[in-house]
Order: structure tokens, then C-alpha cells, then sequence
């Protein structure tokens, strides 16, 4: 039996639904994971202390992952919950959320800055200082809190007046509820003040130093804290750090809230939905573009973002795209020109930032490495371009040859002739052509036809 001819176009829709069914299968699995609970052999040990590590730019993700641990702790009678910590800083939003959890979770909370050489800055101090238990390892410092424009540069005195007062209060009253050094929590604000490890304990900033998870437990061991309104005394003799790592997505959205990676995401996304324009129906390009895309504005949510930097990356892209169909080089010089201050500017919004936001930007190396990728590219593009101009107006006249036509003026021997319902410039390639001859054309030389009466036989050929 002959096949039906309907399968053919059948069966790429056929895979495109088996496509989305299976991405929509692996979604779930993903989204789903941050659900699921560690292994169930921790269950047996007698006392559990579930293990959360916290490194990078306080986030939106890093606020839902300590919240999902402590509320996971909560639930399955864990004894403890450890934040090791290793920040520069991050969202006020976000470490207030973090702060929020710690004092209203039904299970007592350590921070621990660790491992060597870590640091616990800007939002880190506030999250330190917020935790019934705080230690630190040999080698690591805590401190530098004072607010800063996201530039890098100083801002407004009012502005500035504002925020600082706002953070101290926040900091100071977290402080004194938790027994700990106020006085040097305004000084990191105000004075940016920093301790290493051993001093901030001299400070009474933490409690004690600890080497290892595992000596943080037995120094805690029998120490009394405050949980939710009541004094309890921790019992972690023998008990099992039960490490709870990020979910799948929660790792890949962390991890992609970088200001570098958020900002070759932005330009790998449209780089690649270009490359899409002038190769329509490649897919692969069109489809990357969008996946760039859609992750660089998921970094972007979680970063302070001035949106007339992203302005000035979308123009220089259309005064690339321009240059392509222009070939101007004033197009292209102001191109660049707004794709480097657009970089400048993506992420030094023009608000002042309180004092838990690190510094963030763009790095120049990689804005200069972008800059010239960009530009290599697009002249790549624009060559393309004019090769495939020059092939299709050549192409295009030389399929002319043997075709008829009519002259509309008088050849003699210059004049107009009708071929293929288009005028051209022609000269005769004989004698002189009357207007309504019916003419056929021998030759193309750029725009202008050669042409004979049909009628004339063509003169032979040398040997």
C-alpha cells in the first residue's frame, strides 16, 4: 500500500510534541527536586543537624534555599541548623528574609564563616550576628558594611545619611538581641570597619573560633540559646551534619546571578537571535538566543539593574544590525560606543544601595573581549552581505542573456528596451533598433544590456 502523503508533514510535529513532552517530564523532575528530602539514613541518627552552604551574592535563591532548610530542620526534629558562609554581600531584601527565617525558625540556627580564607561582608555581618551560635575559621574576617554606590563611587549626604542610619538601627537591634557587639556593628557601617577572626572574637562580634564543622559542634554542645521566645540548650553530642546542597535549579539560577555571566548571557542571547535573522530556519541559533536570553533576564532579577544600560546594549545591537544594510562605519563607531557605556552603566542604577549590596560590575577584560567579539562579528556579518549583494545582482542580470524583449525607444544605438516586464539602458549590437522592435539580449555588462533585432541573424563566428 502506497503511504499516505500526510505522514511526511506529520511526523515533525509528531516530534515536537514527543520534544515538549519530554521537556516538560525533565522540568518537573527539576522543579521538583528542591521538594524532595535528603536521604532517609540520616533519619536513624539520634540528633541531626542539617548542613546548608551558602557562598556568593545573597540572592532571592539563596534567601529560598535557607528558608527550605530551616523549614525542612523544623519539620524532621533536626537539632540544629549550620550556615556556612562565604559572601561579599548581597540583596537587602534577600539577607532580610534570611534574618526573618533565623529569628522566627522553631530550631536554633549557627553560622559558621568558613572554610579558610572566606569572608562574611556587607550582608554577611548582618546574617552572622542574626544566628543563635556564630564562629568563624582561622584565616577568615567579617565586616565592611558601610554603604557605597554600586559604581564604586560615594553618594548624595542626604542619601546616604538615610540608609546608614536605617542600617545601623537594623544591625544594632539584631545585636543586642542576640548579645553581641553593637557598638562594633555600627562601626562596620559607618567606618567599613573589618576583623579577622581571632579579633572578632576578642570583639565579642562571634562567639568562638572553629577549625572544622565537626569542632563548631563541640564547642555549641551544651550552650544555651534563645529560639523562638524560649531558652534551650543545644544536646549535639553525636550528632550527624546531614549536608542539604541546592536544588538543580536553584544551583543554576545562583549561579547564573553574576553580573559577568548575566552579562554575556544578554549579548550571547542576542548575538545568537541575530545570527537567527540572517540564516532564517537554522533553529539551533534561534533556539540558543532565547534560552541566553530568558536566563540573563532571570540573573538580572536578582541584580541591582540600571535598565538604560540595557537600552544602550539594544541600540548598539540595531546600529550593528544598521551597519549590515548601510555599511556605514559611523554606524558601527556609534555602536560600540553605546554597547561600552550601556556595559558601563548595566549595573549602577542611579538609587543609592544600602549598605548589604557589595560592589557589582561588569569586568572591563571581559567588556573589552566582548567589544571586540561583537564587532569581528558583525563584520563578518556585513561581509556576508555585500558578497551575497554583488553574487545576486550578478546572478540576477546574467540569467538576462537569450531572454526577448522589446525596445521602447529608438537604439541608434543607445536607448531603452522592455525585458521581462523591466525597463533597461541597451545598445544595439548591429545595426540601428526602431522603437517596438522585438529584440533579444547577447550580452550584460553591469546595467546595460546589448541587444540585436531577432529578426537579424547572428553574425558568424572567428576561427
Amino acid at each position: 500500500m502506497a503511504r499516505s502523503p500526510e505522514l511526511p508533514r506529520s511526523a515533525p510535529r509528531q516530534r515536537a510534541m514527543s520534544a515538549a513532552l519530554l521537556l516538560a517530564l525533565i522540568l518537573g523532575v527539576v522543579f521538583g527536586s528542591g521538594s524532595a528530602r535528603p536521604l532517609a539514613a540520616y533519619a536513624e541518627a539520634p540528633r541531626r543537624v542539617v548542613l546548608l552552604r551558602v557562598g556568593g551574592v545573597i540572592d532571592s535563591v539563596t534567601a529560598q534555599y535557607v528558608q527550605r532548610g530551616i523549614r525542612y530542620a523544623q519539620s524532621t526534629g533536626a537539632s540544629l541548623v549550620l550556615i556556612e558562609l562565604d559572601t561579599p554581600g548581597g540583596l537587602d531584601s534577600a539577607m532580610r528574609q534570611i534574618i526573618q527565617s533565623i529569628f522566627a525558625a522553631g530550631v536554633p540556627v549557627a553560622v559558621y564563616v568558613a572554610p579558610s580564607g572566606a569572608r562574611a561582608a556587607s550582608a554577611g555581618v548582618f546574617i552572622t550576628m542574626a544566628a543563635q551560635v556564630a564562629a568563624m575559621a582561622p584565616g577568615t574576617n567579617i565586616g565592611a558594611a558601610h554603604p557605597v554606590n554600586i559604581a564604586g563611587g560615594e553618594i548624595a549626604v542626604t542619601e546616604n545619611t538615610k540608609i546608614t542610619n536605617d542600617a545601623v538601627a537594623y544591625l544594632r537591634a539584631i545585636a543586642l538581641q542576640r548579645g553581641r557587639n553593637a557598638d562594633w556593628g555600627e562601626q562596620a557601617i559607618r567606618e567599613s570597619a573589618s576583623l579577622p577572626a581571632d579579633q572578632a572574637v576578642a570583639e565579642h562580634v562571634v562567639d568562638f573560633l572553629a577549625g572544622s564543622d565537626q569542632d563548631l559542634l563541640a564547642k555549641a554542645n551544651g550552650r544555651s540559646v534563645e529560639v523562638a521566645g524560649a531558652t534551650v540548650k543545644l544536646d549535639l553530642s553525636g550528632a550527624v551534619i546531614q549536608p542539604m546542597p541546592m536544588s538543580l535549579v536553584e544551583s543554576v539560577v545562583h549561579t547564573v546571578a553574576d553580573p559577568n555571566l548575566a552579562f554575556v548571557l544578554l549579548v550571547l542571547g542576542v548575538v545568537a537571535l541575530v545570527a537567527e535573522f540572517f540564516h532564517p530556519g537554522a533553529v539551533l541559533p534561534g533556539v540558543t538566543g532565547v534560552i541566553c536570553l530568558v536566563l540573563a533576564f532571570i540573573a538580572l532579577g536578582s541584580l541591582p539593574v540600571n535598565w538604560g544600560g540595557v537600552v544602550l546594549i539594544a541600540v548598539a545591537f540595531g546600529l550593528f544590525i544598521a551597519d549590515t544594510h548601510v555599511s556605514s562605519l559611523a554606524l558601527t563607531a556609534a555602536g560600540v560606543v553605546c554597547f561600552v557605556v550601556g556595559a558601563l552603566l548595566l549595573f549602577s542604577p542611579f538609587t543609592p544601595l544600602p549598605p548589604a549590596m557589595p560592589r557589582l560590575a561588569v569586568s572591563p577584560w571581559l567588556l573589552g573581549l566582548m567589544t571586540i567579539l561583537l564587532v569581528a562579528f558583525f563584520s563578518f556579518a556585513l561581509a556576508a552581505s555585500l558578497r551575497a549583494q554583488r553574487a545576486a545582482a550578478t546572478t540576477g542580470t546574467q540569467t538576462l542573456v537569450g531572454e526577448r524583449g522589446v525596445a521602447i525607444t529608438d537604439l541608434n544605438p543607445a536607448g531603452i528596451v522592455r525585458v521581462r516586464s523591466e525597463t533597461w539602458s541597451a545598445t544595439s549590437d548591429g545595426r540601428p533598433v526602431r522603437v517596438g522592435t522585438a529584440v533579444e539580449v547577447v550580452s550584460v555588462a553591469g546595467l546595460r544590456l546589448s541587444v540585436r533585432p531577432v529578426d537579424e541573424p547572428q553574425p558568424p563566428s572567428e576561427t
